[in-house]
């Protein structure tokens, strides 16, 4: 049986000839079958096709799962997954009508925000450490922010593609944001938004109420839930960690395709990660605990493209706003070198990572 260690490995070497391959979109570590979990760790890479990845077929009498368990000559006996997707893509404008959509005062999570032509989702209610009276919402970049820029960024609730307008529905401004890269390697998309007034937002979360905090790792197999702007409630399992994968934005910020390392892949049953679901947030089954902030999904929604809520709380010095506690956090127990969770970033990483404020006169670091 594989650990998840020597998977990683095997997955760090390749990550960069796959990604390089027509059709492989990510590539990270999961289970070898996720219906059987004690069959161990494998390298999971998402495709357009089987033949996309340069891979040979195992065959395997009986198999009747669409997953093909398959083998490079160079992984050194760590089995590879492949799951055949479409592309991803961040989630902006919702399609269509929805749940989750109207106007609501005090804003919670799980509801839409947006900027004047863009809508998504207003993951959680965050305060800074130092200061928990404040309040800001949390989302992604390109839900909050004018084209990835330090440009005056309105917030409305509902979002403009939900019929928001600023004469009416101006909720906020875009306060702090991580730039992102076209060349460099990402970690997050993410964004908050300072309310005009502090009682325009609740710190509650749609459905399932208070979030008393969040989790600093999950590991493969975690069943999460999430509100989302446009798939509603929904519920999800980690099928892999750790996965470096490309993300279209197409014409926001002139950025096209990039690239994000040590992703989180949720997949669901049925779509959880639809366009109008940015920024929403994956709460723990049991405990309520914010875990993962989803941003982009495949094209049928239903493999969620979610960073750690832990790296966001890093990079932001925020925590879960609470009315009545201090945003405790849960811990998980584990190894340093466990490769089954999810990891914190490490400070040479963070240290590379700046928020940015809006400024008349360009960005200015946090």
């Amino acid at each position: 049986m594989t650990n998840f260690h020597k998977a990683y490995q095997i997955k760090k070497r390749l990550a960069g000839s796959m990604l390089r391959k027509r059709g492989v979109h990510g590539i990270g570590i999961g289970l070898k079958d996720p219906a059987h979990p004690k069959k161990g760790a494998a390298v999971v890479v998402y495709v357009n096709t089987l033949s996309a990845a340069g891979v040979k077929k195992r065959t395997k009498k009986g198999h009747r799962n669409s997953l093909h368990f398959l083998k490079l000559k160079s992984t050194a006996g760590v089995p590879i997954r492949i799951v055949r997707t479409a592309k991803f893509h961040k989630n902006g404008t919702p399609p269509s009508k929805q749940n989750f959509k109207g106007r609501i005062r005090p804003l919670i999570g799980g509801y839409s925000i947006g900027t004047t032509e863009e809508s998504g989702t207003a993951g959680l209610i965050v305060s800074p450490k130092r200061c928990p009276r404040i309040r800001n919402i949390l989302s992604n970049n390109h839900v909050l922010a004018n084209e990835n820029s330090c440009r005056n960024s309105p917030t409305l609730q509902p979002g403009g593609a939900d019929g928001g307008t600023l004469k009416r529905d101006l909720i906020g401004h875009m306060n702090r944001f991580v730039k992102l890269h076209k060349r460099k390697v990402n970690y997050l998309d993410a964004a908050t938004s300072k309310p005009l007034r502090r009682n325009l937002l609740k710190p509650r979360y749609a459905v399932f109420g208070t979030v008393p905090g969040h989790v600093c790792s999950y590991r493969v197999g975690d069943r999460f839930k999430k509100v989302g702007r446009t798939s509603g409630v929904v519920t999800g399992i980690v099928d892999s960690i750790h996965t470096d994968i490309q993300v279209g934005y197409g014409g926001y910020g002139n950025l096209g395709t990039i690239t994000f390392k040590n992703q989180s892949v949720i997949r669901g049953q049925r779509p959880v990660s639809l366009p109008g679901d940015s920024g929403s947030v994956w709460l723990t089954r049991r405990g309520n605990l914010a875990a993962a902030v989803n941003f982009a999904g495949s094209g049928d929604g239903r493999l969620s493209i979610s960073y750690p809520v832990e790296w966001f709380m890093q990079v932001f010095g925020d925590r879960v706003a609470h009315s009545r506690s201090r945003g405790i956090v849960r811990p998980r127990k584990k190894s340093k070198k466990n490769y089954l969770f999810t990891s914190p970033l490490n400070p040479r990483i963070l240290s590379k990572i700046k928020v940015l404020r809006p400024s008349r006169k360009g960005c200015k670091c946090k």
